[in-house]
């Protein structure tokens, strides 16, 4: 392998001479084997950062403070970085020390070099185009990371937004398919009183529905960013007006209404963002994962359980059992969930820990933040294309479950007071016998009383009148 020298504050390596990242990228491969992930494995990050470099080059050109030949080369590198030519050149790992120092010297370094073959000149010159002077100019890791992790939050959340509106109207669609088969509802895994399947898959489609509007609201708060603030807020080797020069510049290439903080010292050190969206999140996977424990109980069984609905056939679902299919879709999303769970749990943690000016614990919260997206989204689509749409209802095995079971007995408290409305289901039980039988036998209503009364189709609403007198 042919090298190049390249030297830092601490001294000098040997660089793969075909590399587009220089010593310290090379230095955060040595420091940090961790998890084997490299950052490129999220592209949006390295795209978020191509982005944020553009944006202050841009401004620094504007500003006077980068002659147009530099300016030009590096604005053109970031379009190679961010249609993802140089992803190989970004393999430090997710998680490191440095509150991010090595995610913005890597971006720098490969920035710098990309720009020196544009001019047609050796990687490593960097007295022409400089990592630091040149591509890091007015910047600190401080707020071009944070700005950057910001801004790959929103395109995640734009990514997961259409699969969670998808697996919400795949809910909504059961429930109108579902909408005449009355079943028990249940509440503390009893009989309660009866319900439409459709209502309860409705219900689903809803609850999935809420959370899209809490990531639309985190997209305001992700796009208020510190910009311009460099090593602590102060803009400390930036100029006057640069933060909003480089802030608009980005608002201008994304889409998005981007601003700098109303105070960059407290932007810098706060991490309450990235706590409000984990949480988000977390809600999004607690409600999923109740969904699918209903799912896996609903068709449980199916001859020993409540066999209520069918879950598409996935797979076989044993080594040792022959036929045995279990609900696998609903399973891995459950798992999902508890990820994700997890995941919140260390960006609280990563926010707690920050101290003083700075929170050094960014490159753990966007790894966490990062896969959470990207297994909920992906968890979205399996949980809709493999089981929602493939669910079938089984009408008898559920109406049958209504005309056993003793709830019905609450339509009959508002008429015969709730005490007699108990003896009737207790005795109901201990007899055996049905409670339209222990009504006949007691004589307190006839037939067509009781028949209208306890009509499950009846059950599904409100009544439109109580009586007051106790009479039928």
């Amino acid at each position: 392998m042919i090298f190049r020298i390249e030297e830092d504050s601490l001294g000098s390596l040997k660089v793969p001479a075909d590399a587009y990242y220089g010593v310290q990228t090379l230095r955060a491969m040595q420091n940090f084997q961790i998890t084997g992930i490299p950052i490129s494995r999220f592209p949006y990050l390295i795209k978020a950062m191509a982005y944020v470099k553009r944006a202050a080059a841009k401004a620094n050109l504007e500003l006077g403070l980068l002659d147009a030949d530099v300016a030009e080369v590096i604005v053109k590198a970031t379009f190679d970085v961010e249609s993802g030519l140089l992803d190989d050149h970004f393999p430090i790992d997710v998680i490191q020390g440095g509150a991010g120092t090595s995610i913005n010297m890597n971006m720098n370094e490969v920035l710098a070099n990309r720009a020196l073959e544009l001019l047609g000149q050796q990687k490593g010159e960097y007295g022409i185009v400089s990592p630091l002077n040149h591509v890091n100019l007015s910047q600190s890791t401080n707020d071009v990371v944070p700005t950057a992790i910001r801004l790959a939050c929103v395109w995640f959340i734009r990514k997961l937004c259409p699969a969670m509106r998808e697996l919400s109207q795949a809910f909504l669609d059961k429930g109108e398919e579902f909408a005449d088969v009355v079943k028990m509802g249940r509440t503390q895994m009893q009989d309660a009183v009866p319900i439409t399947l459709g209502s309860e898959f409705k219900a689903f489609g809803i609850t999935v529905g809420e959370d899209i509007e809490r990531l639309d609201e985190a997209i305001k708060l992700l796009c208020e960013v510190n910009l311009g603030g460099t090593a602590v807020g102060t803009g400390i080797n930036s100029v006057e007006g640069y933060s909003e020069l480089a802030c608009r510049n980005l608002a201008d290439m994304t889409g998005l209404p981007i601003r700098p903080a109303e105070n960059l010292l407290e932007a810098t050190s706060d991490a309450g963002a990235y706590v409000t969206l984990s949480g988000i999140l977390k809600r999004m996977s607690v409600k999923l994962s109740k969904i699918c424990n209903d799912l896996r109980l609903l068709s449980s069984g199916p001859h020993a359980g409540l066999n209520e609905i069918n879950l598409p056939k996935r797979q076989p679902g044993s080594s040792i059992m022959p036929g045995k299919v279990n609900p696998v879709i609903p399973e891995v999303v459950n798992q999902i969930a508890f990820q994700v769970i997890g995941n919140d749990l260390t960006v609280t943690f990563c926010a707690e820990a920050g101290q003083l000016q700075l929170n050094a614990f960014l490159p753990t919260v966007s790894f966490n933040l990062f896969e959470s997206f990207e297994i909920l989204a992906n968890g979205a689509d399996t949980l809709r294309r493999n089981c929602i749409v493939g669910i079938s209802a089984n009408r008898e095995r559920c109406l049958s479950y209504v005309h056993e079971s003793m709830g019905i007995a609450t339509a009959l408290a508002p008429v015969l007071g709730y005490e007699t409305a108990a003896s009737i289901v207790k005795e109901a039980e201990s007899t055996k016998k049905s409670i339209e039988v222990v009504l006949e036998e007691r004589g307190l209503m006839t037939k067509e009383q009781y028949q209208l009364l306890l009509d499950p189709s009846h059950m599904l609403k409100p009544n439109p009148r109580l009586p007051v007198d106790g009479s039928s």
